[in-house]
């Protein structure tokens, strides 16, 4: 079973209806028991850092994602959830993570090439950066859906792949049992499928 972390952000009934659809069994919760008794965890995240971080915190389940984490529970991290992985974000201020992850997450604008929009919105071709266990069966340059101001960086031994948007950006880790994209799996249909298919194939 895996257990989708309801805590107050994310959307949350696109991503159960992503793993019903290739027959997985999923929850929405933020039950203490119900997430350690998941066969895996899966972090959702749409919206401000700062606001997400504090919930995590606030409600406890930010610790049992570690706790689970520490066990060899495989985790996986979506868009905010995903940077909400690594040790800070500069959003808007400095904001403290799970630390999970070794790096930061910064602000495109200022680092990206000036004529590009911020937001990244839209379909982009991964850039697969190494043998990894996520990103399984996916082919280099298929397309996948993006939707994010920020990115992770200083993270070279969790990055496996990269988008380019007038420079490269972190597009997905994988670090041990722990897994996650700066994209949308759950928007980016065939290929989208696939990689949620292998999150729940990993043991």
């Amino acid at each position: 079973m895996i257990a989708v972390i309801d805590y107050g952000v994310g959307n949350l009934f696109s991503i159960q209806s992503s793993f019903e659809k290739i027959g997985a069994e999923v929850v929405i919760t933020s039950d203490k028991k119900i997430i350690e008794n998941a066969d895996r965890i899966m972090l959702p995240g749409v919206g401000a850092y700062a606001d997400a971080a504090a919930k995590l915190r606030a409600s406890g389940l930010g610790e049992i994602v570690k706790t689970e984490m520490k066990k060899g529970k495989p985790i996986m991290g979506i868009c905010l959830g995903m940077q909400l992985l690594f040790e800070k974000s500069y959003e808007y201020g400095e904001h403290e993570g799970l630390g999970i992850l070794k790096g930061e997450v910064i602000p495109m604008k200022g680092y990206i090439d000036k004529g590009l929009k911020v937001p990244h919105i839209g379909w982009n071709g991964l850039r697969i950066e190494r043998e990894n266990r996520l990103l399984k069966g996916c082919k280099e340059g298929e397309y996948v859906y993006f939707v994010h101001s920020y990115f992770a960086t200083n993270c070279t031994d969790s990055r496996i792949a990269s988008v380019e948007y007038g420079k490269g950006l972190t597009a997905a880790v994988e670090k041990d049992n722990v897994f996650g994209c700066q994209f949308h799996p759950e928007k980016s249909g065939e290929v989208g499928l696939r990689i949620l298919q292998n999150f729940c194939n990993i043991r």
